[in-house]
């Protein structure tokens, strides 16, 4: 019987330790600077109106919908900036002459940055420190996928302002410049498009469709095909490359002349 009232009173204790040091890691994670971002979920307090105490959680577009005033853009600023911008629009707008506002951060899910697109392990990340990079998020989700571009785009919320980016991610790891390896923040995605492809059939060992490297020519291009068969010639191409109109435009090009995304080369018969 004591041995089991021991057992009972450690696993008491432990939940306790468990629940204090959450506890205190919510605590440490709300401090007045934290930015706000997508998925928080907050409590709103206005001293000595209870009825305007609301618990809600932060939209995808950074925003919250708080009685009288409406919608409220919060994602990106620090918790204090919050607490102003609610007593200040309650303040101009008649409802209370010097509110005291205050906000409780009760569960963090901005902490994550969604990865996107032509990347091996798509999906949600948590941002385990305050200074994840970009590359840091690339490689936790696997890096890009063979088809995936060579640039990757970077969205989120930035000082309360819509933030956008395309980021070269091979200067991730080859420039010396390190301000393309943004910091990221709770709510940012990252997404990595399908990589630029081109065409190629008629005469070709390797007729379809093959993704362009950077500065590729047409020689390139060609070699990407196997190169001409025993019938085909490769100073006999066409090349059909869509115009910004829509129209298609045909080209009998220089095997140094660049290949552009969505060309089409067609390798013709020898005439000997």
């Amino acid at each position: 019987m004591t041995q089991r009232l021991f057992r009972i009173s450690h696993f008491l204790l432990a939940t306790v330790l468990a629940l204090a040091g959450l506890s205190a890691q919510a605590q440490a994670q709300a401090k007045p600077d934290y930015p706000l971002g997508a998925g928080d979920a907050i409590r709103v307090q206005v001293f000595q109106n209870p009825d305007l105490t609301i618990e809600t959680r932060v939209s995808e577009n950074g925003s919250i919908t708080y009685p009288l005033i409406g919608a409220v853009d919060l994602g990106g600023i620090s918790i204090a900036a919050a607490e102003k911008k609610i007593a200040d629009a309650l303040q101009k707008g008649g409802f209370i002459q010097k509110p005291q506002v205050n906000i409780v951060l009760t569960q963090i899910r901005g902490n994550q940055v969604a990865v996107l697109g032509q990347v091996n392990r798509p999906g949600r990340f948590p941002l385990e420190t305050a200074n994840t990079r970009l590359s840091d998020m690339l490689a936790n989700a696997g890096g890009a996928t063979q088809g995936g571009d060579d640039v990757v785009v970077v969205s989120g919320v930035r000082n309360g302002q819509p933030f956008r980016k395309q980021i070269d991610i091979p200067s991730l790891f080859l420039s010396e410049k390190i301000q393309n390896d943004i910091v990221l923040q709770g709510g940012d995605s990252i997404y990595v498009h399908r990589a630029p492809v081109f065409y190629i059939y008629g005469e070709a060992q390797r007729p379809g469709s093959f993704r362009i490297e950077r500065n590729m020519t047409v020689m390139q291009a060609l070699a990407q095909g196997g190169g001409p068969t025993a019938r085909g010639s490769e100073k006999r191409l066409r090349l059909h490359r869509k115009t910004t109109d829509g129209s298609i435009q045909q080209i009998e090009p220089q095997l140094t002349d660049p290949v552009l995304s969505d060309d089409v080369i067609y390798v013709k018969e020898s005439i000997f």
